[in-house]
């Protein structure tokens, strides 16, 4: 696991304002997710990291300047109801309290090199396995009348992708009307269900999909000229977990450095 990619804050969070919450982060080991991770547990909570390929949790602990009490992860398939199910059940007491969609896949495929399985399985990612997780939550939040659900959308589930394919931008467009609909839902319950839309950020997986000239070209017109920190995405989750987010959901939030505007 890399200790270089920008999981975290100039500033650590002082505030114990998430101090007793339990959290799930999905794709937690990575990019946006690890910066989740250690943004939540800045905060005071325990967090479990759900993703197919779990770090050790010394190793996690270690990376985030955690105790090994404060974080932990869970070997899981976010596609998989059978997985889902045993992760959500290992959680201590069965409690939680917020839960962070983040796992996800973009493949840049050209539409007509789309296979059918790669078509599924990107959807299945980023709207079966945020729908899963969602539906294995939302008792113990209704139960516990409070929780906070965040997942993650992108820039392409209002536009199109700037580098993923159109099943990645078909996804996310989904997790959008998912996030509507639970909102709507649950919001009696003491629950509020919200999106992240990141633009371009800096992670692996943004570098795996466009090199650092490419990155450059596509921000040089964003009125914030630059690739976004996974910690700035993280500091905006952290914030819609929290209490002070009480009163927003359905929300669809941008951070992208006014890419939609220009």
């Amino acid at each position: 696991m890399s200790t270089a990619e920008g999981f975290r804050a100039p500033m650590s969070a002082d505030s114990r304002e998430l101090e007793g919450r339990v959290a799930v982060v999905t794709g937690g080991a990575s990019g946006m997710g690890l910066a989740v991770v250690h943004a939540l547990a800045c905060r005071g909570a325990t967090v479990a990291v759900f993703d197919l390929a779990a770090p050790d949790p010394c190793e996690l602990a270690a990376t985030l300047s955690m105790g090994e009490d404060r974080v932990s992860s869970v070997a899981v398939d976010v596609t998989d109801a059978g997985q889902v199910d045993r992760a959500f059940a290992s959680l201590p007491g069965g409690r939680l309290d917020i839960l962070v969609n983040a796992a996800g896949i973009a493949p840049p495929t050209a539409f007509e090199d789309i296979t059918e399985a790669e078509w599924n399985r990107v959807l299945a990612v980023s709207v079966h396995g945020t729908f899963l997780c969602c539906q294995r939550a939302l008792p113990a939040m209704r139960d516990g009348r409070w929780g906070r659900i965040v997942n993650f959308s992108s820039t392409a589930g209002k536009t199109i992708s700037t580098a993923g394919g159109a099943h990645y931008t078909t996804a996310k467009h989904g997790v959008l009307g998912l996030t509507r609909h639970l909102a709507k839902a649950y919001g009696p319950d003491g629950v509020t269900v919200n999106a992240v839309c990141p633009g371009l950020i800096d992670t692996p997986m943004a570098r795996g999909l466009l090199p650092e000239a490419a990155l450059e070209r596509a921000t040089r017109s964003f009125p914030v000229p630059r690739v976004g920190q996974p910690w700035e995405v993280a500091e905006l989750v952290a914030f819609l977990a929290s209490d002070r987010a009480a009163y927003i959901t359905g929300a669809a939030v941008d951070i992208n450095g006014g890419d939609l505007i220009v």
